[in-house]
């Protein structure tokens, strides 16, 4: 059989860190980095006879969550303790939630190429982060920080919807995005803010039983999952043509050799013996709490997608691009209340600062400048102080140095050239040292004026008015 005869499923437990200043049983900070074991206390360390606390904070905002993915959220709701043993696991269990999580029966809607899609959620439920695990390069062992132990997560887990890596990737981004626009987490994928568990099967298609399915744990990348999902369902595909068994297991997906090895079995829910902790009372949500915070909820992408187009006349492309990020939509939106050219910076955000993200490997929230510097720039173009050439250098600068555009350009020696008498000079240089061109031109060959205003561009280092260069090239050539 091909390829073409296997269908791909495919479902995803995306891990995101709350972002609350402090942890969700007690009161350690959760910023991110600092020294090791400094970012913990007795609690969060899991020592005798210590008391674990519910930060309110973690249900506000994973009930934000819920909502601004269209589930239900449950009035009646408990933690529960989840048995597993592992070194960065101080109290030996995860306190977590099992059979009556805050949210359940949720969708996030997705664009394929068969149009929208929806993606159903099976539940949305908070926990505790572990803590990590530092190994030693020389094999000497391993020391367990626990600066992480106990950071509050939502696990949002979606039912096997996805058939494609493609599918997967999109869903993730648009997760991302609905979290950053309600502000309950940062999802910096760079710092394990935002992680998933990707779990992959194959089936005959036309049938609708599910595969033995492989887990492959805590990725945060997109790109590592994409090649993950590919490689995997390559993977199973090859074991079952030539007569194997896909074995139900957790995998480890090493980016380097872009191949996946076996962890160890994957295990199943009565594995980890979960029941309610005794500690901890249970959740009660009245119908007043929950509409409060509806109420509250921000602008979320699809709406502002839809306000883009009927506001600044944007194209669905367009639209679709600036909102796929909520910092790519803060920075369209701040520049474009300060420059009054929503065009300009829409064009800018996708061609250039797409670009150049794309060549640096940045997120959208690596972006060093503000929208004020963006609209800046444009402001400059417009006025002529500076051509389009140098605003693209101006903008390489703001990467590496950000700083108020003009001040970069006044220090560079960028301030365009719009005298007369200095771009006449250049003009008539460039005709002396290039007469075949000057003949082409008088030949009827208008490419030939293009070569040569690229030409005085050249020699002005792209300072020269360009407007001003093909005007005063024209009035000399037809002399």
């Amino acid at each position: 059989m091909s390829r073409e005869d296997y269908e791909v499923v495919i479902g995803l437990e995306v891990h995101a860190e709350l972002s609350t200043k402090t942890k969700i049983f007690c009161s350690c900070e959760t910023e991110f980095g600092g020294e090791p074991n400094t970012h913990c206390c007795p609690i969060c360390m899991a020592m005798p006879g210590t008391l674990p606390v519910l930060n309110e904070k973690v249900v506000e905002y994973a009930v934000k969550a819920g909502l601004a993915t269209n589930c239900e959220i449950s009035q009646d709701s408990k933690n529960d303790r989840k048995n597993y043993f592992y070194p960065d696991l101080p109290k030996a269990y995860q306190i977590s939630q099992y059979d009556k999580p805050l949210c359940e029966r949720g969708f996030v809607e997705i664009e394929t190429e068969e149009g929208k899609k929806k993606i159903r959620l099976t539940r949305i439920h908070i926990e505790e982060d572990a803590g990590k695990l530092n190994h030693d390069e020389f094999g000497r062992g391993s020391l367990v920080d626990l600066n992480r132990a106990g950071v509050p997560l939502i696990e949002i887990v979606s039912e096997p919807d996805l058939r494609s890596a493609k599918e997967a990737e999109s869903y993730l981004r648009k997760l991302k995005s609905i979290l950053e626009y309600i502000e309950v987490s940062d999802c910096k994928m760079q710092e394990g803010s935002l992680r998933a568990d990707v779990n992959v099967s194959i089936r005959k298609k036309g049938t609708s039983e599910f595969g033995t399915r492989t887990e492959m744990k805590n990725m945060n990348s997109f790109r590592s999952i994409v090649r993950a999902i590919e490689y995997e369902v390559e993977r199973q595909i090859d074991v079952v043509e030539d007569g194997g068994k896909i074995e139900q297991e957790t995998l480890r997906w090493d980016d380097v050799s872009g191949k996946t090895f076996s962890m160890r079995d994957k295990e199943d829910a009565e594995d980890y013996r979960y029941f309610p902790d005794p500690d901890l009372v249970a959740i009660r949500l009245s119908d007043e709490y929950i509409e409060n915070i509806k109420k509250g909820l921000p602008e979320l992408p699809e709406s502002r997608r839809a306000r883009y187009i009927d506001e600044y006349k944007l194209t669905e492309k367009e639209a679709n691009l600036l909102t796929s990020s909520k910092y790519l939509s803060d920075l369209f939106e701040d520049a474009t209340k300060i420059s009054k050219n929503p065009k300009a910076v829409a064009n800018w955000i996708m061609s250039d600062i797409a670009k150049t993200l794309n060549e640096k490997e940045l997120e959208p929230d690596q972006i060093p400048f503000t929208g004020e510097h963006l609209a800046e720039l444009i402001y400059l173009i417009e006025k002529g102080t500076i051509s389009n050439t140098i605003g693209k250098k101006v903008l390489a600068e703001l990467f590496e140095n950000p700083n108020k555009p003009s001040k970069i350009i006044e220090e560079k020696g960028w301030i365009q050239i719009s005298d007369e008498g200095a771009i006449k000079e250049v003009v008539i240089k460039v005709m002396e040292e290039n007469p075949q061109s000057v003949a082409d031109y008088k030949a009827g060959k208008e490419k030939a004026l293009g070569f040569l205003v690229g030409q005085a561009m050249k020699q002005t280092k792209g300072k020269a008015n360009p407007q001003m260069l093909n005007q005063m090239f024209k009035e000399e050539l037809n002399k």
